[in-house]
């Protein structure tokens, strides 16, 4: 299994963002010709005004993400991790991310169950739930041989979500983000090999990069793909791009095997 992973800076422009996207996917698929592509974190819209967020917001399968998506999916033959975009469902909103196999059938839709609500190192001030509402599903999804367990940014800091998703017998766990420059440079890459060892699956963690809102914040980017042992086997530099690599799922049964730690757990 082959996964491409593209790197992002997306802006309050919502139609340029997505034509950004199908270009990189256009691109992914005519260079490296994956099974998966994954897209960041708000892809589709990335701003810090709570009006313009809401105003973003798309309801599934009519959305124009959705279907744009959906539709390259379809016409490129390719399954497409969508990273997230603002799903509207009623008056509430969510951080949704909606997957799509090679027919394009949706065959996973999976929304933020942690929500970003810190003062990072620099003094900024970030609130998602002034946007947002919390997901509660824990979601897994089957493609091909594997399985594929769906987290998103901040849910990178709690470990017991990545436990529930090997137990729910994940192979691969993907995470779109927009993980902050400030944090990102000290904590992105530790946490992300943290969980893939600790899952002992591949990990797939897909990022915005560079600035946005004018300037006034910053993405780290640096989007890997980690194996089940912890090593990173693929990584993007701070700018928009790709960055591909070949899932050898015999290595998770392998280190599994290694260190069965699945099987030595005595606290829930």
């Amino acid at each position: 299994m082959k996964t491409t992973l593209v790197q992002m800076n997306s802006q309050g422009d919502k139609a340029a963002n997505l034509d950004a996207a199908e270009k990189l996917i256009e691109r992914a698929v005519a260079e490296e010709k994956p099974d998966l592509v994954v897209l960041p974190e708000l892809f589709a819209y990335l701003g810090v005004d709570p009006a313009a967020i809401h105003a973003s917001g798309e309801t599934f399968p009519d959305g124009e993400s959705y279907q744009r998506m959906q539709k390259l999916a379809r016409r490129l033959k390719v399954a497409i991790h969508a990273g997230s975009v603002v799903e509207r469902r009623g008056n509430r909103f969510y951080n949704t991310t909606v997957v799509f196999d090679s027919s394009g059938a949706e065959i996973a839709r999976y929304s933020k169950i942690h929500l970003f609500d810190v003062e990072v190192p620099n003094g900024a001030s970030f609130r998602e739930s002034d946007t947002m509402s919390r997901g509660e599903d824990i979601v897994t999804y089957k493609l091909g041989d594997a399985t594929v367990g769906c987290a998103i940014c901040y849910d990178l800091r709690f470990p017991e979500l990545f436990r529930k998703l090997r137990d729910k017998g994940a192979d691969v766990i993907v995470l779109p983000a927009a993980f902050t420059l400030a944090t990102g440079k000290d904590h992105w890459e530790p946490l992300i090999r943290a969980r893939a060892i600790e899952t002992q699956t591949y990990f797939l963690a897909a990022g915005q990069a560079l600035s946005f809102a004018e300037g006034r914040k910053w993405n780290w980017g640096h989007s890997m793909v980690v194996d089940p042992w912890g090593h990173i086997v693929a990584q993007a530099s701070d700018g928009v791009g790709l960055t591909s690599a070949r899932l050898n799922l015999a290595k998770v049964e392998e280190v599994r095997g290694q260190i069965p730690v699945a099987t030595h757990h005595v606290l829930n």
